[in-house]
């Protein structure tokens, strides 16, 4: 023991070793020597006492500052104190007593203690408790230095009590960013007081757990004595937050990074090539022929299957540093790096191409994915992954247009249908602001009498000069970009409102009303919904509504077509198939769908005044339609030859440009009226 001069003694360690009080001698800021009781108070053996700062031993004694203290400069000798003894283990336990200076030359000093009594302990007990019980790991820092931990602080980090006493918690921080961590954590506490961070934190067997950290002042007779640090582990929130993460990023079928995932990659592509012009980049598209025939004659099941074994081949077949990502559907992206011309995609791409041409086993049967691939290198000209993924789509379209089973190269006189296309979208989009598309409508004539049965509304353009044009160039822009369906939305209802209009102001009005829809709003999920809403708020008799939809549209999903037709059917309005014969339809169509009307493709007009094997067709065509009870009507009639030989042939409908060009609706009214004018005078 390192006892002052006056107390160096034998006798007087055996004195002061005999008292039942708790004694300390300190010089200069340490305790030099604790006598037995006050040892076993602390929980330690004569061989592990050690001199220790006077802070470190009796805690709360002092206010708390960054320099060791003595007694000196704690007040005169005689004052009385309530402080905390800190214990082996951690443990704190209240204490009271008095100190007193001894020698103020060699700044020695005598504190004289006691165990709090249980009444005036009870409210620290307690509160050592509560800190016992509750779930977060808890830490109690004095002059740097831990001197509690509670048994949750165990179980976190896996350090008992004894090996964390008197450590620094700074050990606990990852030595890759301990220093710059513990820094901005002290500038923090230095301007706010208090801080609640999340971090990482080392566990003992060198794991990292994620943890919400608190840092509190500890305040002790009105001064700032310590910190309470408090840890709750957020590895589980975590982990759920990543898996969120992930699951937002990638596509759930294949794994792939999905569109968004894609996009922030081609992103950084395009940024990096902007700085360095030898690193170049590029966009895939690919898309996989007939796939739609294999969930049709396969199923569903087999073709989610198909989708991830492509994946997983993709990912084999690509370099490293590429990406392949799902974008939805059949519809795959890759992004292509450090590449130095459209060759070297070319070159990735037919690798792609091959890869996927062995064939795939799935569930007993042998299927290939034959794939259609556009290629687009980043320009100049592209300044968002918009608008690269665009070209890159465009000329996988034309590498099906092509017959599939290749790879397109996006090039200039691409570039310079696309710009068409931009000005086509540009223009329709005006067109559709300003609201200067209006509907014309053609007459429909029953040739054997020349009345006129019925309209077809037909687009047309009103441009701001007072000029009329066509639609027809302006609907492939508003298929291609969705636009089609809330345009067809609106010509459905006007068409609606315009009969109902008609009936008010035509006594005995009968007439048929025709729509065309395209293969997109046919097909959109709200379709039949849109058209039942329309017939309510009109008001207007279903049965002379009829509905026109395309061959090319009915052979894009013939059992999904079947069903939607049905559903319309039962909405009470009329369907006919428009341009029927132009893609060679099967003729069993006119037995399956619930069809009234079969529109001739205007093909078929210039046929039917032929010879030979086509006006073989046409006849074989009008004798099938008859057979089964649907009405023909014969588009396109210019001449009247034609007039003439659909007549023959028994055609009941007709429509053309020698009957009828499309009217206003004023003119097609006053046609409406004039023709049941004519029919009321025969009969």
């Amino acid at each position: 023991m390192n006892l002052p001069e006056n107390a160096n003694s034998i006798q007087q360690r055996e004195i002061l070793d005999a008292l039942p009080v708790l004694v300390f001698l300190e010089r200069a800021g340490q305790i030099v020597f604790a006598n037995a009781e006050a040892r076993r108070a602390m929980g330690i053996g004569d061989s592990e006492w050690m001199q220790r700062p006077v802070e470190d031993v009796v805690w709360g004694l002092f206010p708390s500052t960054s320099e060791p203290q003595s007694l000196l400069t704690g007040g005169k000798g005689g004052n009385a104190f309530h402080a905390t003894l800190a214990c082996k283990g951690g443990q704190m336990t209240p204490l009271e007593g008095t100190y007193a200076i001894l020698d103020p030359e060699l700044r020695e000093g005598v504190i004289v203690a006691h165990l709090a009594t249980r009444e005036r302990s009870s409210k620290p007990r307690l509160m050592e408790d509560v800190l016992a019980s509750i779930p977060e790991a808890v830490a109690i820092v004095h002059g740097g230095h831990v001197v509690y931990t509670n048994p949750a602080f165990t179980q976190m980090f896996g350090f008992s009590a004894e090996e964390v006493s008197g450590g620094n918690l700074r050990d606990f921080i990852v030595p890759e960013t301990r220093q710059h961590e513990n820094a901005t954590l002290q500038k923090m506490l230095a301007e706010q007081g208090r801080i609640c961070v999340e971090t990482v934190r080392l566990m003992k067997n060198g794991e990292l757990v994620d943890v919400a950290m608190q840092i509190a002042p500890l305040m002790v007779n009105g001064g700032v004595s310590g910190h309470v640090l408090t840890y709750r582990d957020i590895g589980e929130r975590k982990q759920a937050e990543a898996r969120l993460q992930h699951d937002a990023m990638h596509d759930v079928l294949t794994g792939l990074p999905n569109r968004a995932l894609f996009y922030d990659r081609l992103q950084l592509a395009l940024s990096r090539r902007t700085r360095r012009r030898d690193q170049g980049c590029g966009v895939l598209f690919l898309d996989l022929d007939d796939f739609k025939k294999v969930n049709d004659t396969l199923g569903h099941a087999v073709g989610d299957i198909l989708l991830v074994s492509v994946a997983q081949r993709l990912r084999a077949t690509l370099r490293p540093q590429d990406t392949a990502a799902r974008f939805g559907g059949d519809e795959f992206g890759i992004l292509v790096e450090n590449i130095t011309s459209p060759g070297d995609m070319e070159t990735i791409a037919q690798r792609v191409i091959s890869e996927l041409d062995k064939p795939f086993e799935v569930m007993g049967h042998r299927i290939r994915a034959v794939a259609s691939v556009g290629a687009a290198m980043a320009g100049q000209e592209h300044d968002s992954p918009e608008l690269l993924i665009r070209d890159a789509d465009f000329a996988m379209y034309r590498a099906k247009k092509e017959g599939g089973h290749r790879c397109e190269i996006f090039d200039r006189q691409m570039k310079l249908h696309v710009t068409v296309q931009q000005e086509r979208e540009r223009e329709l989009r005006h067109v559709l602001t300003k609201r200067e598309f209006e509907l014309w409508y053609q007459p429909i004539f029953r040739l054997a009498t020349g009345q006129v049965e019925g309209f077809e509304s037909l687009l047309r353009w009103r441009k701001p000069d007072g000029s009329v044009d066509g639609f027809r160039d302006l609907l492939p822009v508003a298929e291609d970009t969705g636009l089609s369906i809330s345009i067809g939305r609106d010509t459905i209802e006007t068409a609606c409102r315009q009969l109902q209009s008609w009936d008010d102001a035509i006594p005995g009005n009968r007439l048929l009303m025709s729509m065309n829809v395209t293969q997109r709003q046919f097909y959109h999920d709200d379709m039949v919904g849109q058209l039942r809403r329309v017939l309510e708020s009109t008001g207007v008799d279903q049965s002379r509504l009829m509905i026109e939809v395309s061959e090319g549209t009915i052979n894009e999903n013939p059992d999904r077509a079947l069903a939607i037709l049905q559903r319309m059917v039962d909405c009470g309005v009329r369907v006919a198939i428009d341009n029927f014969g132009s893609n060679l339809a099967p003729l069993n169509h006119l037995v399956r769908l619930p069809i009234e009307v079969v529109k001739l493709d205007p093909k078929l007009t210039t046929a039917a005044t032929g010879a030979g094997r086509q006006l073989a067709l046409v006849e074989s065509l009008i004798h099938v339609c008859k057979s089964v009870g649907v009405q023909l009507l014969a588009q396109g009639i210019e001449t009247h030859e034609q007039l003439r030989a659909w007549q023959m042939l028994g055609c009941e409908l007709g429509q053309g440009f020698l009957l009828a060009n499309a009217l206003e609706p004023d003119r097609a009214r006053i046609l409406a009226a004039r023709s049941l004018r004519t029919i009321a005078s025969r009969a």
